[in-house]
């Protein structure tokens, strides 16, 4: 069983930053990607950013520039830096992750999500 916990979400003012931390906890070989993704009401989920195991990354275009991913393998976290945010930011996060088992197997994971709401 693994699980994905995200934290860090909460209410902030146009052009504030909040950082986004998520924990993978469980039976882990190792994490091959780990990316976050949004879903605002009446909208379709999207990836806002993703880093690979190489630790390559690629954003939406939105964030590009405002928003940074980063992640530490040896504690299984991930992080998302959102800086200079906007109200069209706001929306519930999710942190996804692809999880490599003990035995080779891989799945995706997704956390509970966290509401980040950006006031104007």
């Amino acid at each position: 069983q693994v699980q994905l916990v995200e934290s860090g979400g909460g209410l902030v003012q146009a052009g504030g930053s909040l950082r986004l931390s998520c924990a993978a906890s469980g039976i882990i070989f190792s994490i091959n990607g780990m990316g976050w993704y949004r879903q605002a009401p009446g909208k379709q989920r999207e990836l806002v950013a993703y880093v690979n195991s190489e630790g390559n990354t690629n954003y939406e275009d939105s964030v590009k520039g405002r928003f940074t991913i980063s992640r530490d393998n040896a504690k299984n976290l991930g992080y998302l830096q959102m800086n200079s945010l906007k109200p069209e930011d706001t929306a519930v996060y999710y942190c996804y992750a692809r999880i490599r088992t003990l035995s080779g197997g891989e799945f995706g994971a997704w956390g509970q999500g966290t509401q980040v709401t950006v006031s104007s």
